[in-house]
């Protein structure tokens, strides 16, 4: 199993309580904004560590956050290296068979293609191309299933990786999180574009959890439920997301 990654003060702690027994440990990849990152100081951010703080707070429990690569983010919490992951991590029928999940804290949402402006790339239609994806993900199973028999399916560590590769021409298309694409798109100054259809997979993101942590799952679930009811969470997403919400107030 590839060694737990603990990025310098990438250590952090989130809702304090004196009654909290013992603390929760929350592992992330920070490396996915704006669902989490490492800001200029090293610290993890994003949207999901200021949801991290609000739900602990909300629950009454002391947490902190952990760095952790995404390609041994399961298998580290299988191993009892943290309790819970908030990493962008899509809830699907796969990943329930060996974790369980809370509620999700963002609805599901469609993954997108970009390509370079004016490559004239149809998803529909694709043949003897490269297809970049964040290796271990919902977009990266979709395309071997899917694009894998008449293309070459690249599947990275990360997916700022991925967008690197695709910049250097190395690549025809990428298939991510539509909410991870926006803002790259959007800063790339006209030299990326989404194209081809929306494509739908999992049942929005949640926060995963080993499958004998009923009473740590009814904690978060119920924070979620409150956090949602009163706008807290629709607030973070519009805080981080441009434009998207709100999801779970009217």
């Amino acid at each position: 199993m590839k060694k737990l990654i603990l990025a310098a003060a990438a250590l952090i702690a989130l809702g304090t309580t004196a009654q909290a027994q013992e603390t929760v440990r929350i592992a992330t990849e920070g490396a996915y904004a704006p669902w989490n990152f490492l800001d200029d100081s090293g610290k993890p951010a994003g949207f999901e560590i200021d949801l991290a703080a609000a739900i602990c707070a909300q629950a009454g429990l002391t947490c902190e956050v952990i760095i952790n690569d995404w390609d041994s983010i399961i298998p580290n919490l299988l191993a009892g290296n943290y309790d819970v992951i908030m990493a962008g991590m899509s809830i699907t029928d796969e990943r329930l068979e060996t974790i369980d999940f809370t509620q999700n804290y963002f609805p599901p949402d469609p993954s997108l293609f970009i390509a370079a402006a004016g490559a004239g790339i149809d998803p529909s239609a694709l043949e003897g191309k490269r297809v970049g994806v964040q290796g271990g993900t919902i977009q990266a199973a979709y395309a071997e299933e899917n694009l894998g028999a008449n293309n070459t399916v690249v599947a990275f560590t990360t997916a700022d990786q991925a967008m690197a590769d695709l910049g250097a021409g190395n690549l025809d298309t990428i298939l991510a999180d539509g909410a991870y694409l926006e803002p790259v798109v959007a800063a790339s100054n006209g030299a990326f574009e989404f194209v081809g259809e929306d494509v739908m997979i999992g049942n929005g993101v949640g926060g995963g959890l080993r499958k004998d942590e009923a009473e740590l799952k009814t904690k978060f679930d119920d924070a979620l439920t409150a956090l949602k009811k009163d706008g807290t969470v629709d607030k973070l997403i519009a805080q981080w997301f441009d434009g998207r919400g709100p999801y779970f107030t009217e």
